[in-house]
């Protein structure tokens, strides 16, 4: 997906920047101080090591997270991760991308790590001692995951995320389950443009 937004921009700026942070700050630096629209992508855990190297003041910044720690770094609450990375940006909110490998669809959020479901991609709550019940209404439990347009694989899976829905039918993440597998991308680029 990244690849494809780089392909897409005219900047040359657009590129994959994992673990080289030194050329991303300056890039940062630049986009700022050019006043392009910029959207930074990354993996929780690669946004968190590169805010804990470097700040930057850059109120305009979009910043979307996705993907978790995938066992680089201890699982943080998605408030306390965002309040990190807010302070380190100087930005207001943090976006996020919800996703997996296995589905065709993503649920998105534009702050606070709520979730806006959406016509394909629904989650339930199941209770964590009992996976086969539900859990109740606004209650923390494992998050699962129908995705109606998987047609022609698994539409339907239970993650070892933790959650609750919101009273505005929002998922919001909690966590993941103790001992859960680390899985899925790593990725951190910028998208200029």
């Amino acid at each position: 997906m990244m690849q494809h937004f780089i392909h897409l921009s005219r900047y040359t700026e657009s590129d994959f920047y994992l673990y080289n942070h030194d050329k991303l700050i300056d890039t940062l630096e630049q986009c700022k101080a050019d006043g392009r629209p910029t959207i930074l992508f990354g993996v929780s855990f690669a946004l968190m090591d590169f805010a804990e190297k470097y700040t930057i003041d850059y109120p305009e910044l979009i910043i979307m997270e996705t993907g978790g720690m995938k066992g680089q770094r201890k699982e943080l609450p998605k408030s306390e991760m965002h309040r990190r990375l807010q302070s380190s940006f100087g930005v207001s909110s943090i976006h996020s991308e919800y996703g997996m490998t296995e589905l065709s669809s993503q649920l998105y959020s534009t702050g606070l790590g709520a979730f806006d479901q959406n016509l394909f991609l629904r989650a339930k709550i199941k209770d964590i001692t009992d996976p086969l019940s539900l859990a109740q209404e606004g209650k923390q439990g494992i998050v699962c995951l129908t995705d109606l347009a998987n047609i022609d694989s698994c539409s339907f899976i239970m993650t070892e995320d933790t959650g609750y829905i919101n009273e505005i039918n929002q998922l919001v993440l909690t966590g993941r389950l103790d001992m859960s597998e680390a899985r899925g991308c790593n990725l951190l680029l910028t998208e200029i443009g």
